[in-house]
């Protein structure tokens, strides 16, 4: 129960006297030490990713997702340039910093500033991409910006069947609130989409973990990593 009440007895939940509406996140890019991300361009990018995307010879990546597998660059470059023109969704190209090419892809939408809330979606991690320190940077930049801003929530949804996209968004330290049932028809079957988030008062806590677990210290000659991300979630916690 609230521990706020109007002037008629009611529970209300707590105020927010100095709340402002965050601004639209701008096309500008976001560097870190594994990959960079840049405002996606189909041009300049699409090559570059219809490789990498075709590297999954079974087309995995794409079952979830609303779109795909695209048989021809000519028919992803038709859906980058039909989908990503406009502002929501706000695409960006996940750029690896060793490969020295794009891996992969992820956008902001949803975006909402009268309420504080921005999601992360349309996330496409080819197998270059996949399990890798670049990927959980990718993530953690895209937040990192998205709370900076001074967004309040920050969403991630997935259909409810997708296993690994649930075990990614709880790693990431999401919250799950819930399923809603028979949410959306896509590629002419149902979906019930799973609902998690991270709440700006969350965000401290989880950026102290995403950092340390980011350091350099953290990994070997060979990049692999020493202390798991929830290790450095639990010591923060």
């Amino acid at each position: 129960m609230s521990q706020y009440k109007n002037h008629l007895d009611q529970p209300i939940s707590f105020p927010l006297p100095n709340w402002q509406a965050p601004p639209y996140p701008l096309r500008e890019p976001m560097q870190g030490r594994f990959c960079r991300l840049e405002p996606l361009n189909p041009d300049l990018h699409g090559p570059s990713l219809f490789a990498a995307c075709s590297l999954d010879l079974e087309n995995r990546m794409w079952t979830y997702l609303p779109y795909g597998p695209f048989e021809t660059f000519e028919a992803y470059h038709n859906w980058m340039v039909a989908t990503y023109t406009g502002n929501d969704p706000l695409c960006f190209t996940i750029i690896d910093q060793k490969l020295h090419r794009p891996v992969g892809m992820a956008a902001y939408l949803r975006i909402t500033p009268a309420a504080g809330s921005i999601e992360v979606g349309h996330v496409q991690f080819s197998p270059l991409l996949q399990r890798t320190p670049a990927a959980t940077e990718a993530m953690y930049l895209m937040m990192e910006r998205a709370f900076s801003l001074g967004y309040r929530r920050y969403e991630w949804k997935c259909d409810t069947l997708n296993a690994p996209s649930r075990a990614a968004a709880q790693r990431l330290g999401f919250q799950f609130e819930g399923i809603f049932r028979q949410a959306v028809v896509v590629k002419g079957r149902n979906r019930d989409t799973a609902w998690f988030s991270i709440i700006d008062s969350e965000w401290p806590i989880l950026q102290q973990a995403f950092t340390r677990w980011l350091n350099p210290d953290n990994f070997d000659q060979q990049g692999n990593q020493k202390s798991r991300l929830s290790d450095f979630q639990q010591a923060t916690g």
